[in-house]
């Protein structure tokens, strides 16, 4: 008679460890949840010693906001004119660590593009790339801050990845300024493009291209209602008017937006920082001078641009919601002053 009731004792606690355990990992993916669904975009930060000193808080500030379940950062941890030193990698790691929810980093050009400049160190940016991945990247599929799974489709490039959030596809891309690292590393005596950096950028690019089409192949297969797109390069800054030297690696993936983003049935945003300042967009739209910048082939006004703010304008950080179905749009967002 023992020996059933042993059973059944067993049975009985595996079934109520799995229900603790179960709810947990439905929680960390998040996956079914509702609408609003509340995620932080940052970028561009922070920039010399000041905004270093104040960047424990500004993370307080955003783990405080009860909403808030998800925090993205598009790239660019430090200025354009300061080392890139190894300490300051991992004292920005370890600051990311602290954000209570999950974070999603992509590396931006300040932290290994631009590293070749002497008051950079003069540091050879393809060394700097892999240490960026080694501090931020070691564990592969992985979030910071709060440990949450994302997917990365291509081993090759960790920081390529997806998730999906309450009906909505993320696809974090690594696309960075300085013409995504084809324009020349001065600092180190390069007058044009080495072929190590031409190889490096194009590889890239692909991974990002087919992690962009995944993301929206996916997305139709759910019947998902918006595909979000994150990255550190503004293709688009309506700050200056780029030669085509300063754009010409992008055009390739904007091409790919106009494809996707007609072939998608849902919303499709663009989130990105590099320019600095807050706008919000639609710069594929039919009778866009970015179309013939790009020379791409039909256009897409169903695809909306938010740049975030950053670098010395770097006063708030982006709070977006996804709504609820039937709200009429499946974003909305509003930016939140830093305390101090």
């Amino acid at each position: 008679m023992r020996r059933p009731l042993t059973i059944a004792a067993v049975c009985a606690t595996a079934l109520v460890s799995f229900a603790m355990v179960a709810p947990a990992a439905q929680a960390v993916d998040g996956q079914q949840k509702p609408g609003h669904y509340t995620f932080a975009v940052i970028g561009d930060v922070p920039y010399g010693a000041d905004q270093v000193a104040k960047f424990p808080g500004w993370i307080d500030q955003i783990n405080a906001d009860p909403d808030v379940a998800l925090t993205f950062h598009v790239g660019d941890i430090k200025n354009g004119s300061t080392r890139c030193d190894d300490a300051y990698y991992r004292m920005i790691r370890a600051q990311f660590d602290r954000f209570a929810d999950p974070l999603v980093y992509t590396p931006g050009d300040n932290e290994w593009t631009d590293c070749h400049r002497v008051n950079n160190g003069g540091y050879q940016p393809l060394e700097r790339l892999a240490f960026d991945r080694s501090v931020f990247f070691d564990q592969p599929g992985t979030t910071l801050g709060a440990p949450a799974k994302v997917s990365v489709p291509d081993a090759a490039y960790p920081e390529n990845v997806m998730l999906r959030r309450a009906g909505v596809d993320f696809a974090m891309l690594h696309v960075v300024g300085s013409n995504n690292d084809l324009q020349p590393w001065t600092g180190i005596g390069n007058s044009t493009a080495t072929s190590a950096q031409v190889a490096e950028e194009r590889a890239r690019m692909t991974s990002s291209i087919a992690l962009l089409r995944k993301t929206f192949a996916d997305a139709k297969q759910r019947q998902d209602r918006a595909v979000v797109v994150l990255q550190q390069a503004d293709m688009f800054d309506p700050t200056y008017t780029p030669a085509p030297t300063d754009i010409s690696a992008f055009q390739p993936l904007v091409q790919a937006l106009v494809d996707e983003t007609n072939a998608f049935d849902g919303d499709v945003y663009l989130v990105n920082g590099d320019s600095h300042i807050y706008n919000s967009d639609r710069p594929l739209a039919p009778g866009s001078v970015w179309l013939s910048r790009y020379g791409v082939t039909g256009s897409a006004a169903g695809l909306e641009r938010i740049t975030v703010d950053g670098s010395d304008n770097n006063k708030d950080w982006l709070k977006v919601t996804v709504n609820r179905p039937g709200a009429g749009t499946s974003l909305s967002w509003t930016r939140v002053s830093y305390a101090g």
